[in-house]
């Protein structure tokens, strides 16, 4: 049983932003203040990511961990009421995560997801650091080649 009435938790879940969360405004901030450029919420590519590079080719998702379904993680759990909603809500999400970043991967973009656990105050710097060297490797790696690159990196940042 659910502590709060439909109505309360209506209102507490519309209270949840898609964009423009937290986690994605210290990333932008961080990024910017490093010099990098971007766009947000690109409506034109899959997925619509939540950072574009596009000197880069790369597109970033700051994914929550709850509702992306962190593997390993401890914000990673199904509520204990409407389980089976739940299951298949956050289940779609994982799937549409998956065929976005394939579809987006088949486009040549570099791929970078960057978990909300992540940038806790202990996690940050090296999740920040890490992100800043997939971002500019990929630069590199295609300026070599003067090709698109199509070795793309879609390996989650800050695994706990």
């Amino acid at each position: 049983m659910d502590k709060f009435g439909e109505l309360d938790r209506s209102y507490i879940m519309s209270l949840i932003r898609s964009k423009n969360t937290k986690p994605e405004e210290l990333v932008r901030k961080w990024l910017f203040s490093k010099g990098f450029r971007y766009r947000k919420n690109v409506k034109k590519l899959p997925g619509c990511p939540d950072i574009v590079l596009p000197k880069y080719r790369t597109v970033i998702f700051i994914n929550g961990c709850f509702w992306h379904m962190h593997i390993n993680c401890p914000s990673n759990h199904i509520p204990k009421t409407n389980r089976e909603f739940w299951e298949k809500k956050l289940s779609r999400n994982q799937l549409r995560d998956s065929e976005n970043l394939f579809e987006l991967e088949k486009l040549g973009w570099n791929v970078i997801v960057v978990w909300e656990c992540g940038l806790t105050k202990k996690r940050r710097d090296g999740t920040l650091e890490a992100l800043e060297k997939d971002i500019v490797s990929n630069r590199d790696h295609k300026s070599i080649l003067s090709l698109p690159s199509h070795s793309t990196t879609s390996r989650p940042l800050s695994q706990p």
